[in-house]
């Protein structure tokens, strides 16, 4: 009867390891070449100052990423006329003073507004891609706050016309969801952390997106995670059972850099420019 009771927990334990690895695994065929994107590092929100005159995700920033030589993470979502821009929240209160989101405001209505007190405004995401023209890698995160990922399709039409390296990541399963029923081609990350111990609300799909369970519904190419939860075990086993490229978020000092150098392969750095870096 005992040699029973252990046979159906050893059995019920395997199975369930199984279906976790099932769940977490991303995409293992047909992978697209990520090689690019491990050999340069990426200026989160471009190389930017908020208190000077090339604040978060504005063209200035962007120019000075680029002149740098280093790839660049940037936020994009669509405005209410359909128009895909370069911001990071979705209330415009921390960056430009203002009431509301970036989805009650039609582009033209956005240019009121400057961002943290400098002369720059909100870029439009073709601005972006004409001023790059190629010339470094891309992380393009795109910003959605519920399953209504309609805003893929603008964001799409443009990148589709872009000749340069990109890739798309998302913390919205959805979006990854989406890009890979309708692009399968674009190389995608999961953006995720621990949640719960960045003190977030706590539910069932924060424990998904914390465990990478979605991955069997949006089969990343890459996993992005917080850098200060590196031994999340889904993260560990998408790098080093399942191969995957791993990037960090956000590093902000040289010392972090090089500490975490083995545990990823792609680097989105902040306030601190890594060693060897010169800006023009």
């Amino acid at each position: 009867m005992i040699l029973a009771v252990i046979k159906v927990i050893v059995c019920s334990a395997a199975a369930l390891a199984v279906l976790y690895l099932l769940a977490i695994m991303p995409r293992i065929l047909r992978r697209p070449d990520t090689s690019l994107f491990k050999k340069v590092y990426f200026a989160h929100r471009g190389l930017h100052d908020n208190e000077g005159e090339a604040p978060e995700n504005s063209m200035a920033a962007f120019r000075k990423a680029v002149e740098a030589g280093l790839g660049m993470e940037l936020d994009v979502q669509v405005t209410k006329d359909g128009v895909p821009v370069i911001f990071h929240d979705f209330k415009l209160e921390r960056v430009c003073g203002a009431k509301g989101k970036v989805v009650d405001y039609t582009f033209e209505e956005l240019q009121a507004y400057t961002l943290c007190q400098s002369g720059e405004r909100i870029p439009r995401l073709s601005d972006l891609l004409a001023m790059v023209n190629g010339r470094v890698p891309l992380i393009v995160e795109i910003k959605a706050e519920t399953a209504d990922v309609s805003g893929c399709v603008m964001i799409d039409k443009l990148l589709r016309a872009y000749q340069g390296a990109y890739c798309i990541e998302s913390f919205n399963p959805m979006v990854l969801w989406w890009f890979r029923r309708h692009r399968g081609n674009v190389v995608r990350g999961q953006l995720s952390s621990n949640f719960r111990k960045e003190g977030e609300y706590w539910n069932i799909l924060y424990f998904f997106m914390t465990h990478l369970l979605f991955n069997f519904l949006t089969k990343p190419d890459f996993i992005a995670y917080n850098h200060k939860f590196s031994e999340e075990p889904g993260r560990r086993i998408c790098r080093h059972l399942f191969r995957h490229p791993a990037a960090a978020w956000t590093v902000r000092s040289e010392r972090d850099l090089q500490a975490l150098k083995g545990k990823y392969d792609v680097f989105i750095f902040d306030s601190f420019l890594p060693a060897g870096i010169k800006v023009l």
